[in-house]
């Protein structure tokens, strides 16, 4: 009886310092905790039957996107993917590539990245005790993450003959800047990252789940799932340009619908061959 009261005692202790320590929720969350990336299937190169490379624009603020742009401040469990690169940056887990070239072949370096985050203007502002006379004030602005509400992607679409499909796989990410000069909205591209090396710090990094808060989604289901929207505006051609180059308005979107279009229709006629 004694050695039964005991064991009791011990799990109403056991059950109350776990308790103490959660500090949102009934339970503890370990599900997305120091989560590794689900590997992509072996691909070699001569099963490769076709391939296309095309450059995606993501919205953030389009319906679907939101769990990528939200939060803009960042809470206890979860952070916007903008904010998720640029701590990854931060800290030296993510390399940033140059944004001028999406071929990853020359990285930012730490000044470089600095001037990215922290803008410093200098203002003249009156001196208070001496009126008539300007001071040089240095005012030091922060990246406003509400600001960048697009993401580039470069991504490769392929045929697989080993598996017989055509299969997908995300190359690089750009997050964008929009910020207005002289009255007018133009972007500002930040950097780049290559995305096979991010797969890592997306796989620890939570997202909202709009169906059902008790399995939470990460970053990287959200890419490797395809749960996002996006439109093409950019695909290899021998031209090297942008759809915007050569059609505008809504030309240029229903030459963006033809291209995915011709990427599906090339997996049937492969199959009919």
């Amino acid at each position: 009886m004694k050695q039964l009261m005991l064991l009791i005692c011990v799990g109403l202790l056991h059950s109350t310092f776990v308790l103490s320590q959660i500090k949102d929720g009934i339970y503890p969350r370990e599900a997305n905790q120091e989560r590794l990336p689900v590997p992509y299937t072996y691909l070699r190169e001569a099963d490769v039957m076709w391939s296309r490379t095309v450059w995606r624009k993501l919205d953030l603020r389009e319906k679907i996107n939101l769990p990528l742009y939200f939060p803009v401040e960042r809470i206890s469990d979860r952070k916007s993917i903008i904010q998720v690169l640029i701590d990854a940056v931060k800290e030296g887990s993510l390399t940033a590539y140059s944004p001028v070239s999406d071929n990853f072949e020359r990285y930012l370096s730490a000044e470089e990245i600095a001037t990215i985050l922290v803008r410093i203007d200098t203002i003249m502002v009156e001196d208070p005790d001496n009126e008539g006379t300007f001071l040089t004030k240095v005012m030091r602005n922060e990246l406003d993450l509400a600001a960048i509400t697009e993401i580039r992607i470069k991504e490769e679409w392929f045929f697989d003959r080993q598996r017989s499909m055509l299969d997908v796989r995300i190359v690089g990410i750009m997050p964008i800047k929009k910020e207005i000069v002289d009255e007018e909205v133009r972007t500002k591209p930040l950097f780049w990252i290559y995305f096979p090396e991010a797969r890592s710090v997306f796989a620890n990094a939570s997202v909202f789940n709009r169906h059902n808060d008790g399995a939470r989604l990460t970053l990287d289901d959200i890419f490797t799932k395809r749960m996002f929207s996006s439109y093409i505006y950019k695909e290899s051609i021998v031209y090297d340009r942008s759809i915007a180059d050569y059609m505008q308005g809504q030309d240029a979107l229903l030459e963006a619908e033809n291209i995915k279009k011709n990427m599906f229709n090339m997996e049937s006629d492969y199959w009919e061959y």
